[in-house]
């Protein structure tokens, strides 16, 4: 066996994703959560070349099942994106691919990571918004946030808008940008296009600027496209965040969330966080939902997920008639 790859654990679970069928793995996908979901997608596409003989190392508990359906040194793109569908459904599952597919045509606009943020506004201050929102679509978040506050106050709804709706890049607008780097280092163009952005993108670039940017900018959004700007404060806002509540305000949360929600939400979470949100009740409370979610069994993620979603949406209605108080980032003082 001299020469084989060593796989890692999640590489083995890939391996074995990739030799069953797409009903058997979209079953296994329901059942991760979205980062366990994110890391398996990668893995699959590293391990698509595997040989036979790195198949029964890996999985000598199948060596009869591996020895037939060996052959995935295809393209391995169809039959993720197949599973990825039918597992998370289409909105999701593109979500997904679009962070975990290699790139054929990779935008590596590395020279960004040496200036700072107001070099950078500085460069794109006076060129088209969709310019500027490729180029802070392509930073990281809390740099782009900086970039984005940095940006004239009129034009920061249009780019955070364009973020939310950037997709594949044509490789005109990339040279665009190449361009403008080359002015200062003498960098190239290579021609190639590139896709970026997305509501869950521009979310995170407004959550690296400061509060009054976000109240500044989300109203005058909102007007501009009412539904991307829903996307966006929803993607600003994950279950996780409900964490950041002191005992007094998410036990009050709890007791304006239905027990039905309650129990489904729960039900998705490890136990230190169900017992964060189970020690805001009382001793019988708590019991009930326990014994309530044992009762349940196995519940789809998706039941799980929709759930959590009810919660959040009762935490931000709680939290705009002044009921509840939520943190969001560094508040400004004057």
């Amino acid at each position: 066996m001299e020469g084989l790859r060593t796989y890692t654990g999640v590489e083995r679970a890939a391996v074995l994703m990739m030799l069953v069928g797409e009903d058997e793995a979209a079953a296994i996908l329901q059942k991760l959560d979205p980062e366990e979901v994110r890391q398996l997608g990668a893995a699959m596409f590293k391990v698509a070349d595997v040989s036979e003989q790195e198949v029964e190392t890996v999985l000598d508990d199948f060596v009869d099942r591996a020895r037939e359906r060996t052959t995935i040194g295809f393209d391995p793109r169809p039959k993720i994106e197949a599973v990825m569908n039918r597992a998370l459904g289409r909105e999701k599952a593109e979500s997904v691919l679009a962070r975990i597919t290699p790139a054929e045509a990779a935008c590596e606009l590395e020279l960004l990571d040496w200036l700072d943020a107001s070099e950078i506004a500085a460069m794109i201050e006076k060129e088209h918004p969709q310019i500027a929102a490729v180029l802070i679509a392509n930073l990281d978040a809390s740099v782009g946030g900086q970039v984005l506050e940095l940006m004239p106050d009129a034009v920061q709804p249009d780019i955070l808008h364009r973020i939310a709706r950037l997709g594949p890049i044509t490789p005109e607008a990339v040279d665009t940008l190449r361009t403008l780097l080359a002015n200062r280092t003498g960098a190239g163009s290579t021609g190639q296009g590139v896709t970026l952005g997305g509501t869950r993108e521009a979310a995170k670039i407004l959550s690296g600027a400061r509060k009054a940017t976000e109240q500044r900018v989300m109203p005058k959004l909102f007007k501009i496209d009412r539904d991307v700007a829903k996307a966006i404060e929803e993607a600003m806002f994950v279950f996780d965040n409900l964490l950041e509540l002191d005992d007094k305000n998410l036990g009050t949360l709890i007791r304006n969330v239905d027990g039905e929600i309650l129990t489904k939400a729960l039900k998705g979470v490890d136990e230190a966080v169900r017992n964060r949100f189970l020690g805001c009740m009382s001793a019988r409370a708590a019991d009930g939902i326990r014994d309530e979610m044992e009762s349940r069994g196995p519940m789809r993620l998706a039941e799980v997920l929709e759930a959590q979603k009810a919660m959040i949406a009762t935490a931000r209605g709680l939290a705009k008639d002044g009921t509840i108080m939520m943190g969001g980032g560094e508040d400004d003082y004057v």
